[in-house]
């Protein structure tokens, strides 16, 4: 999955733009609610309110009614963070990521150094997870050829 910046709703929001999912609905009609977000994305309502409340989303637009409105861009949104909390990045730092991406372009510096800070924690935890496969596999291999014990019959 590719990641791209691209501005949506406000200068400097990012996105993640390789769709690895097809959008429900195209542009221009794509006004989902919060329950629409939650069945498609899989979090759920709670977890849409809280990403809002804390800033790791960017602003969601509201119906007349003032429900939540999400748009395609939100959506692209979410699947980046999912991608983030993937890494383990805390969520400290994807917070403090979504406010670089809204203080806009003059951040690419720093949203870049988070981001290669991240990657270079999710190497070694792939190097770490590596190295546990290896003994996984010595230790079947070691199963699969021991001779087997006949049980004993119980008394």
């Amino acid at each position: 999955m590719t990641v791209t910046e691209t501005e949506i709703a406000s200068p400097g929001v990012d996105t993640c733009a390789s769709a690895p999912r097809a959008h429900p609905r195209p542009a221009g009609q794509d006004r989902y609610t919060i329950s629409e977000v939650a069945a498609f994305t899989g979090l759920s309502a709670h977890t849409l309110r809280w990403y809002e409340r804390i800033g790791l989303m960017p602003h969601v637009d509201r119906s007349h009614t003032g429900q939540r409105r999400f748009t395609n861009a939100d959506l692209d949104w979410l699947a980046f963070v999912g991608k983030l909390r993937l890494t383990g990045m805390p969520v400290a730092d994807m917070v403090r990521y979504a406010e670089l991406v809204r203080e806009g372009e003059h951040t690419f510096e720093q949203r870049r150094e988070l981001l290669e800070a991240t990657r270079r924690d999710v190497r070694t935890r792939i190097a770490e997870l590596h190295d546990t496969l290896a003994v996984l596999d010595y230790k079947i291999e070691f199963y699969a050829g021991a001779p087997r014990v006949p049980e004993r019959p119980s008394a």
